[in-house]
């Protein structure tokens, strides 16, 4: 038979699309020609597959070969295409049974020597497949992370040879094998942080609502040291949410522990693809690799004002849509901010011993670095104030994690019984049925915002929080006290008093 085709899978986001590997051998000069929208490295794949099939002691066939990676119009890029052009070269020129490709996708870059080599974003690839309810063969490098997704019938092969072995019934391919487990051992705790009761507070509620925060104090007040444990305040990954997260890493092709909470801080000097990615083929950023987890933006005012505003619509929505010219992709980002900032260029705004020496209109232009409309999807705005030398003096008191995450815990849940969603994922409509709130606190509120100028979006916000510190309480209703404490964490322009 000169014709055979093999199935294999594409890259487009976090999805797998189809691709049919046509082989067609014909009489005329000997040559390959690849077509179908190939990159470069699809283009080369010709050299190495010739070498591989000779080295493992096949014969390339003298013959005219031609190769077509459908559908035309999708991009196909890197060297996964290299297996299942080799098999089907094997299969058209009768080398290996053409009908043991039936029911089989597969993927992989070959060495000269014929070894199989890993590809990026194989797990979208895996679950693509069993969805379409073929087996799956691939390099043993990528094996442990297509056994993340249990039900997929992944094989798993070193070399060339191994696959044709199996694919003839002499010798079957062994199942893919999940890793060794991690154990998930939890270094930071709250109870490091000593003193700061108004800041552990809002990073309680924080972690309770899902809510956005930003830390704001002078220099070595522990603003860092608090945004990194909030990750030990978050309750366990779900099964799905732990694939959706490996979904993400396999794409980009960064290293996952599995089942924990990403917790990404990129510098200051990170670029807007950095952050929302790009690139002519698409690939998340880091707002994609937060997912489900926390991004921390140290030193807030320090990015540059461009690269900030890139965040505005994927706080709000939860996915960014990268659109190139050859290709578009949608990766999601249900993360959550947490920023951290001085209150001036020296870091002492409204230090009591003078160390301050930056003038009015310096403060204004670096404050003014940060949008309004930036500022204002942020919930809570908290200050972080010096702590006093005989704070650090003897055994800490304070609450460890555990403790704290328990009740964030049973607010979470509390939330989901009641809607589903966490509150910070409530909906203006969807806020009126589980935020009612009175007369009189309507006309509280409405003072309050007019006199702090704030918008119908920081309304909103303001309900949200309110709705998680009646949670924390496990209290049905919001009460007087929720709002005070809500609106408190909207206001920036309070200076630091030691």
């Amino acid at each position: 038979m000169s014709l055979a085709i093999v199935h294999s899978r594409a890259r487009a986001g976090v999805d797998a699309p189809p691709v049919a590997v046509e082989v067609h051998l014909s009489n005329g000069l000997p040559g390959l020609a690849i077509v179908g929208l190939p990159e470069t490295a699809v283009k080369e794949s010709k050299d190495r597959v010739r070498s591989a099939l000779i080295n493992s002691h096949f014969e390339f066939p003298s013959r005219r070969i031609t190769i077509n990676l459908a559908p035309a119009d999708l991009p196909k890029d890197g060297g996964r295409f290299d297996l299942p052009i080799a098999l089907g070269i094997l299969a058209a020129s009768g080398q290996i049974p053409a009908s043991s490709l039936a029911g089989l996708e597969c993927i992989g870059e070959l060495a000269l020597s014929g070894e199989l080599r890993g590809v990026t974003a194989c797990l979208p690839a895996a679950i693509a497949c069993h969805r379409a309810g073929r087996q799956f063969i691939l390099a043993r490098a990528n094996g442990a992370e297509a056994a993340l997704y249990e039900p997929c019938r992944a094989l798993v092969a070193d070399n060339l040879l191994q696959v044709c072995a199996h694919l003839q019934g002499r010798a079957p391919l062994p199942s893919a094998e999940a890793g060794p487990p991690v154990v998930c051992v939890q270094e930071a705790d709250l109870r490091d942080v000593r003193g700061q009761p108004q800041a552990r507070r809002a990073l309680e509620v924080a972690a309770a609502g899902q809510h956005n925060l930003l830390l704001y104090g002078p220099p070595g007040t522990g603003k860092t040291l608090l945004a990194s444990r909030l990750t030990s305040l978050l309750p366990p990954l779900t099964a799905d949410e732990a694939l959706d997260v490996a979904l993400i890493h396999s794409v980009a092709g960064a290293p996952l522990n599995w089942g924990q909470r990403p917790f990404r801080h990129p510098h200051h000097t990170a670029s807007a693809p950095a952050l929302v990615g790009g690139g002519s083929e698409p690939k998340p950023g880091e707002i994609s690799l937060a997912h489900r987890g926390v991004l921390f933006l140290d030193e807030l005012p320090e990015f540059a004002r461009p690269v900030l505003e890139v965040l505005r619509e994927p706080l709000e929505h939860g996915e960014v849509r990268i659109a190139r010219a050859r290709a578009q992709a949608n990766f999601p980002c249900q993360f959550q901010l947490v920023a951290a900032m001085n209150p001036c260029p020296c870091g002492y705004f409204g230090d009591p011993r003078g160390r301050c020496r930056c003038t009015p209109d310096q403060i204004r232009r670096y404050r003014g670095r940060l949008s309004g409309p930036l500022l204002d999807r942020i919930d809570m705005h908290v200050p972080v104030r010096p702590i006093r030398p005989e704070q650090l003096r003897g055994d800490s008191r304070e609450e460890s994690s555990a403790t704290v995450a328990a009740r964030v815990g049973a607010a979470r849940t509390l939330a989901y019984q009641r809607q589903g969603k966490s509150n910070q994922a409530l909906s203006a409509k969807e806020l009126e049925r589980y935020c009612p709130i009175t007369e009189s606190q309507h006309d509280f509120l409405a003072q309050a915002m007019d006199k702090l100028g704030l918008s119908i979006r920081a309304w909103h916000r303001v309900l949200r929080v309110a709705r998680t510190l009646a949670d924390l309480e496990q209290r049905d209703t919001l009460g007087d006290d929720h709002l005070r404490e809500a609106l408190g964490y909207r206001r920036l322009d309070r200076p630091l008093v030691v």
